[in-house]
């Protein structure tokens, strides 16, 4: 099997497409489907020649695990920020918009629910000037911005004072950082932070040389004797399948185009298959690395340089080498969180699926029942949000500060992820409420409008998603068969 998480994979021999590289016992999923061909914005948004589009086109069976892995991890990384810390952070986004959105950002610290309709609030985003008529053709997203342009709009004198307080402690307060960190990092301590949150170094600060020291030279151990020898037969077909998809990761972002960050890619990808040997590769799983990567980039880059603009190989190597191992250790202990998604038939995200359909049915039956009357079913689209974590539905940068809160949730993130993925969808209701047919309904599912978003946009997100979790995580008839509660 040959494609992408996501949507760039290519058919196999059946004219399906699959998700996993393996082609194990047929179970029930969902994979990826061929994209509907977009129409030109002059085009009739009924026009005759639109291709209808079953739900049939999009299910294939997929089958794989992931092992539970043995990367060391911090006991202290286990400790979940606090639902008291997150409130706080939330309501702290919520108050910074609250001026000039007043209406919109009204949160409550007690203990009754209100009414449903007053649950959803729309993110007010540069995405809304991106549609410009009432015609529904004119609704078409734009192209996306493969510029990375890091402007990081939380940072600000008194919060990176803050962070390089806590970093600079000799016993690091992870519970503060976590606290801190949820409503966005400052670019200049968010790699060292990240290392943190990740379980990557101690809280010790006199530990983390020596740890990184250690850590680092054992991934090029690991590159040593697995990577630079003679592979072993049964390595070769998920050398070869790495070696294919790599060039293809990103097309427009020309950092990723450049011969020696796809070299990097391939060995952390190949390494990283290799000690996951119950799912070997999983195509796609580059696109989980690039936020990292990008980070761990950053922090060589001189102030105000564009990373666009870097040529990696003109780097010392010491210095591409270290970027390269924190990547796959910081990687590695990151997915262990997520790690039930991945088991047989991929059941953990097919459950997440199915609380995403229930929590959207309780909080906007209007656009729950408009799904259904045209055929939508939530696999055929937030499959992917599960899987990818949001990082094909967003630009980078975004997807970057996102990963800020969902590395200070720790192991809490993956159900926190669910009511992320609920509240970018209700951001979309009125658009998609006026689609009227199942193939625009999936153009715009599969292309939203968000490559003007900013870190403010995800701080909105955020806070929305922690309140719609405060608000029904715990209700006695939403998520019954969740197995985890906050």
């Amino acid at each position: 099997m040959d494609n992408k998480l996501g949507d760039k994979g290519s058919p196999d021999h059946s004219g399906k497409s699959s998700f996993w590289k393996k082609n194990m016992k047929t179970v029930p999923g969902i994979a990826l489907r061929p994209s509907p061909v977009k129409e030109s914005r002059s085009s009739h948004h009924h026009s005759s020649s639109s291709t209808t589009m079953s739900f049939q086109d999009f299910q294939e069976s997929v089958s794989d695990a992931w092992d539970l892995g043995d990367e060391e991890t911090n006991q202290s990384s286990n400790v979940h920020i606090s639902k008291q810390a997150a409130q706080s952070a939330a309501l702290d986004v919520i108050n910074h918009h609250k001026k000039s959105h007043e209406s919109q950002y009204l949160y409550s610290k007690s203990n009754s629910v209100p009414a449903i309709s007053s649950v959803h609030t729309k993110i007010v985003s540069n995405s809304k000037s991106q549609t410009n008529s009432s015609d529904s053709s004119s609704r078409r997203p734009l192209n996306q911005n493969h510029k990375l342009n890091f402007q990081n709009s939380e940072s600000n004198t008194s919060k990176l004072a803050k962070f390089n307080t806590l970093l600079e402690s000799p016993l690091l307060d992870l519970k503060e950082l976590r606290r801190l960190s949820w409503s966005g990092i400052p670019i200049e301590v968010r790699p060292m932070t990240w290392r943190l949150l990740a379980g990557y170094l101690p809280a010790s600060t006199e530990r983390r040389r020596p740890t990184l020291e250690r850590k680092r030279q054992e991934y090029w151990n690991f590159i040593k004797q697995y990577y630079d020898t003679d592979r072993d037969e049964n390595y070769q077909d998920t050398y070869r399948q790495i070696h294919i998809d790599i060039p293809r990761m990103s097309a427009l972002v020309k950092l990723f185009q450049q011969k020696t960050v796809q070299e990097m890619f391939e060995r952390i990808l190949f390494i990283w298959a290799i000690r996951h040997p119950a799912s070997g590769y999983v195509q796609g799983i580059n696109d989980l690395v690039t936020p990292f990567y990008v980070v761990f980039l950053q922090e060589l880059l001189p102030p105000g340089g564009d990373i666009d603009a870097l040529e990696v190989d003109s780097l010392p190597k010491e210095q591409r080498d270290n970027v390269e191992a924190d990547s796959f250790w910081c990687l590695s202990n990151f997915l262990d969180g997520i790690q039930d998604n991945y088991i047989f038939a991929q059941l953990g995200i097919q459950t997440k699926v199915n609380q995403l359909k229930e929590l959207i049915q309780r909080i906007d039956g209007t656009l729950h029942a408009h799904f259904q009357k045209h055929g939508i079913d939530y696999l055929q689209f937030s499959f992917r949000w599960m899987n990818n974590l949001l990082t094909r539905e967003l630009p980078l940068r975004c997807s970057i500060r996102l990963w800020d809160t969902y590395l200070a949730e720790s192991s809490s993130f993956a159900l926190f992820q669910l009511y992320v993925c609920a509240a970018f969808l209700l951001n979309w209701q009125q658009d998609l409420l006026a689609e009227q047919d199942f193939q625009g309904l999936m153009l715009m599912l599969q292309n939203l409008p968000t490559s003007n978003w900013t870190d403010s946009d995800i701080g909105v997100l955020v806070a929305e998603a922690y309140k719609l979790m405060s608000l029904f995580a715990d209700a006695p008839n939403h998520l019954q068969s969740s197995t985890s509660t906050r």
